[in-house]
């Protein structure tokens, strides 16, 4: 099942980019600087779990990320619109390689399964 789910991710990161350049014109340049911007949230688990698992989540969440996507659709800002198809293909891009939404608990436990070198002892 894990596959499906990430062949279908792989198939939304490219309806995404697609969006991102047909529709919106997009530069190659302006995706790459955008396109790694919500592991940003990263930083916050330095703070703490809690607090990073958060962050994450916010910046990876595909319901919020489609609100910020209907919003700049709504008002014609392209800008907002252009971000949210950016951080969309990026939330895609993270669920193809098995990179889920955060638990608490640790950065490697996700709504998909568990992670990195947690796998093992885990499972």
């Amino acid at each position: 099942m894990k596959n499906i789910i990430k062949l279908e991710e792989l198939g939304l990161l490219i309806l995404f980019s697609i969006l991102y350049f047909v529709f919106n014109n997009g530069t190659w340049g302006f995706f790459l600087a955008l396109f790694f911007v919500p592991d940003i949230s990263f930083l916050f688990y330095l703070i703490n779990k809690k607090i990073g698992a958060i962050a994450y989540n916010i910046l990876h969440h595909k319901g919020v990320i489609a609100l910020v996507i209907m919003i700049g659709f709504y008002y014609h800002d392209d800008l907002l619109t252009t971000i949210g198809l950016i951080f969309m293909a990026h939330s895609c891009f993270d669920r193809a390689l098995g990179y889920g939404l955060k638990y608490f608990d640790s950065f490697d436990h996700t709504h998909l399964g568990w992670i990195g070198k947690s796998v093992a002892k885990n499972e």
